[in-house]
């Protein structure tokens, strides 16, 4: 295995818990969304503002695709799982762990919903997202983690426990 891809809505704590478990496994860390970023010199929410969603779901495909991931833990965005070609990329000699986080807490986290740059029509409530995202998700998952009552370090001991078991 040479990477462990984190998959799941924003605000599950793929970014927070990424850097907790490269830090633990040795690896490097790597957020999808940072690339973007630094790519277009432009924040997240800029980009899906003036390119739509569509063209940000392409420019998100692409991007994973032009990128390694050697030795890496890598945060994906929450909309990386509608990226087919992406998705098999991550895929290639990696663990997928689903970090499944319920919509009511996902609501409490994410206090800046329209700043933040997450891939959804307007007017789309979380609840309708998870409902959206889930079955793909749970498509590419090998592993899932339920993190909706644990830390952040709780998280990553017991994706840590679930690899020893993969």
């Amino acid at each position: 295995m040479k990477k462990i891809v984190l998959i799941g809505m924003p605000g599950a704590g793929k970014s927070t818990i990424g850097v907790l478990l490269a830090k633990s496994m040795l690896m490097d860390f790597t957020d999808t969304d940072l690339l973007i970023q630094r790519e277009f010199s432009k924040s997240l929410c800029d980009i899906i503002n003036e390119k739509g969603i569509e063209e940000f779901l392409k420019i998100e495909n692409d991007v994973i695709c032009g990128s390694s991931f050697e030795n890496a833990v890598v945060a994906t965005g929450g909309s990386a799982v509608f990226g087919e070609s992406a998705m098999a990329k991550l895929k290639e000699d990696s663990a997928v762990i689903y970090l499944k986080t319920s919509p009511e807490v996902l609501e409490k986290r994410i206090d800046n919903i329209h700043t933040r740059g997450i891939a959804m029509e307007k007017g789309t409530t979380i609840s309708e997202l998870y409902i959206q995202r889930a079955p793909l998700y749970e498509k590419y998952a090998d592993i899932t983690v339920e993190c909706t009552d644990l830390t952040a370090e709780e998280c990553v001991d017991r994706i840590t426990k679930k690899l020893r078991e993969y």
